[in-house]
This record gives structure tokens, sequence and C-alpha cells, in this order.
């Protein structure tokens, strides 16, 4: 638990913690140790633990700010693990306002962005990654979003992390105790044993980033950007899975010039659609910009959607040939209307050297059910009641652990290098760990909860 933890659980906070709502009900909320005596002196006697009573909320003067319940939760059985206090009354603004000042009179001060889930994670009531779903909860973009955050706020992701952090830890200390004699090292580090404790470490956590990335999409979204040469019908593809004209089409070569976004959800699903410039060589300097802004999309996408026809797809595919193999890569044909393509038009779907076939057409909607599909299926749909959301600090830190198993391998391999094989296997444990904040700066957990909202 990290150092200020003490420090940060002496003051008492208050937030407007919810705003009106279609019932009119608003809510203040307080955490710390001046509750009992706050709530005291709102309802005039001390209030029954977890009991709503009916109370009459006056400022110091004695006059009447409103009417509502009261509920207090005793420390430690509340979501701070402090004492907490929530104020319900009508959802008009000036009169929460009012009353969250008469909090503050009482001995409490305005909480920070984040600040009550910062402290169920500091008084351990929850771990990092569950804290981070709270806020995943909140800003969810679909359905399928909303479940994932709800698994990882109930622990599902954080025992993943747990149980490979052990198994992790158990490699650990077979490695050291060859260390601790080293006449024994060579023989002990030779032993198939050790191998295959880090092989199973190493399938559990490559099955854990996969799980991880599909949360992370169902968290932020897929991110799809739409590539090709101009002209291909990349706008117009747009304009038919969005079901409106969000992007000018025209035959015209060059004439999107800049990324145009569109979210949208299929069944629950959120996906960000961008429509890039045509990419090719040019002297207009508008366009060339277009350009590139469109390899800077590619970059930050999830996938690759290369819009070509049948005459020109082989060709197209060098387009493709650059990304990095985290970016999954499609391929439409397009314009399967065409009398030319009208031999792919039962055509759905298929598989070749890892790039996924579609055929289409922009025009008429025919074959934009199967893409549909399939980029449902890419964004997590279908992932079962297990899936959970993840941040991109997450896969990161995932990512960085596979480095380091895989180093670790490396000199293992030596049998004579056991220490540096320790080392990279520290490395990782510290890794795993701070995505549940066994490990933890304090940068980091300002940078997390100061993204949260006020009274949460």
């Amino acid at each position: 638990m990290p150092d200020n933890a003490t420090a940060t659980a002496i003051e008492t906070i208050a937030a407007i913690a919810s705003a009106p709502g279609a019932a009119g009900v608003g809510v203040v909320r307080v955490s710390g140790p001046a509750v009992p005596s706050i709530a005291q002196a709102l309802l005039g006697r001390a209030p029954q633990p977890r009991h709503a009573h009916f109370a009459a909320f006056r400022d110091a003067a004695s006059e009447l700010i409103d009417r509502g319940l009261l509920l207090h939760f005793p420390a430690p059985a509340s979501y701070t693990g402090e004492h907490v206090l929530e104020l319900q009354g009508h959802g008009s603004a000036v009169l929460l306002d009012a009353l969250l000042r008469r909090v503050c009179e009482l001995g409490a001060r305005l909480a920070r962005p984040g600040e009550f889930t910062e402290r169920a994670f500091l008084n351990g009531k929850l771990d990092l990654a569950q804290a981070e779903a709270v806020a995943d909860l909140i800003a969810a973009r679909s359905q399928a979003g909303a479940r994932a955050a709800l698994q990882s706020m109930e622990g599902v992701f954080s025992r993943k992390v747990e149980a490979l952090l052990q198994g992790l830890i158990a490699l650990r200390v077979h490695i050291e105790a060859a260390i601790d004699f080293p006449e024994e090292e060579i023989d002990f580090l030779a032993d198939p044993a050790i191998g295959r404790q880090l092989a199973g470490v190493r399938v559990e956590l490559s099955e854990l980033l996969r799980e991880a990335q599909r949360g992370l999409r169902l968290n932020d979204g897929l991110r799809v950007a739409i590539i090709g040469r101009p002209n291909a019908g990349k706008s117009s593809l747009l304009n038919a899975l969005a079901g409106s004209d969000r992007a000018i089409v025209n035959a015209t070569a060059g004439t999107t010039r800049d990324v145009l976004r569109e979210s949208l959800s299929l069944d629950g699903i959120a996906l960000e659609l961008a429509d890039t410039a045509g990419l090719r060589e040019t002297d207009d300097e508008v366009e060339r910009e277009g350009v590139r802004r469109a390899h800077g999309e590619l970059a930050r996408a999830d996938v690759a959607l290369l819009v070509t026809d049948a005459p020109h797809a082989q060709n197209d595919l060098a387009l493709l040939s650059a990304l990095p193999s985290s970016v999954e890569k499609l391929v439409l044909i397009n314009k399967i209307d065409l009398e030319h393509e009208v031999e792919h038009a039962s055509a759905h779907h298929e598989s070749r050297d890892g790039v996924t076939w579609l055929w289409a057409s922009a025009k008429t909607g025919a074959g934009l059910g199967a893409l549909r599909e399939h980029l449902k299926e890419l964004a997590g749909a279908g992932s079962g009641e297990g899936a959970f959301s993840a941040r991109r600090r997450h896969v990161h830190a995932l990512q960085q652990v596979s480095v380091y198993l895989d180093q670790a391998a490396h000199m293992l391999a030596s049998r004579r290098a056991g220490e540096l094989a320790a080392e990279e296997l520290r490395h990782a444990q510290y890794a795993l760990g701070e995505i549940t904040g066994s490990y933890s700066s304090d940068d980091l957990l300002g940078a997390i909860f100061g993204s949260f909202c006020i009274g949460k």
C-alpha cells in the first residue's frame, strides 16, 4: 500500500455524488472520520447504521435546506472502508449545493476527482484494476462494455493476474534457490521441470493477454481505420456502415483530405470508424497532409480495413505490408455490384496468409452483413459472460511481462545465467504488480484517479 494512505484517510471529504435524475433525486456523499459527528448534527441524534432516516437538513441558522434520507455506513463496512454518509434529497442543483456547503461547515472538505474510489483502493476495499473498472462502468459506451466492466469490478481480471503472479513467484523461488547454491546451479537449471514451468507461465500469460486485448476493445470500442487507394469506395463504405451521409462521396480522386471519424454501435458493441485520405503519392500539399494523417490513424488502429476491388487487390496488399502484427488486417473487395465483380458476389469471408478477405458492395449493401458480423467478433462479441474490461496500460504491462519472460527463457537456455534470468523474472513480477496496484507510484495513482468524475 502506498505510503500516503494514512495521511489521506485523516480528512473527511464530501461531494455531490450524483446529479439530478429522472426521479429528481440527488445525493451528497461524505467519507472520513468526521462522518458520525456530521450525521448527528444533521439528524439531531446518532443514526442507526445502514438504516434510512427521514431527516430535515438545516443550515447553521436552523433554516431548512431540504428534507430527505440520511444513511450512515460505519467503517470498515463501506465503499471506502471509512465512515460513509449518504444524504439523499431533491435533485435541485441549488439545494444540493447548499447541503454540500453545510456538510463542509461541519468539518468536511470538497473531494478531488476519484477520491472516494482512491480511498477504497488505499484501504484495501478494491485493487487498482477494480478501481479503474468503476470509471470504466460509468463511461461504458455499450452494453457489452458495461458487462465487461462489471466483471472487472467483481475481480475476474484481478484473479487471473494473481494466479499468473503466483506461478511467476514459484518459478522465481526455484531459480533463486539455484543461485543460493552455486555448486548445484548448472544441474539445477538444466532440470526440464524448470523449462516446463516457465513454458506454462508463458502460455497462461499469452491467454491472459488475448483476453485483456478483447477487454480493451470492449472498453474502448474497436478502432477501425478504413484505408485504400483514392476512389476505392472508402467514404461510401463509411456512409453505408454509419447509415448516414457522413462522408462526401465524389468521383474526383483526393476528395477526402482529413480523417473523418464516426462512432456507432453494432448490437451493443462500440466501433470507431475512421475514413482516411486515399494513400498515394501526390504533389498537393493539403492532400499530402491527409495521407500523413492516414498513416497516423493506422498507428493507433486495432483493425486496418483495406478497401479495394478485384483488378487492384493484389497490388493494394502492399498497403498492409508494413503494419505490425498487433493490427488485424481485413481486405474488402468492394463494388461487387459491377459486372466484372459478379463472380465474387456469393463469397463472404475467407482467410489468406493471416489476412481476412470479404466481398461486398458499399453502394447496394450486399455483403455488408458479413462485414458487420466480423467486426463485432473482432470487437469481442461472443466473448462470454467471463469477458472483463481492460485498459491500455494493462495490455502494455502484460506485453512487457511477455518480453521479460522471453528474455528469461533465453537466459535459462544458456544454463549459466541464473542471476540474469532471475532479474528478468523480478521485472516481470513488478510489471504484473502494477496492474493491481501491488507496486505503484504516486504519479500513476494521481493520473488514474485524476481522470475520474467528482463524487467517485
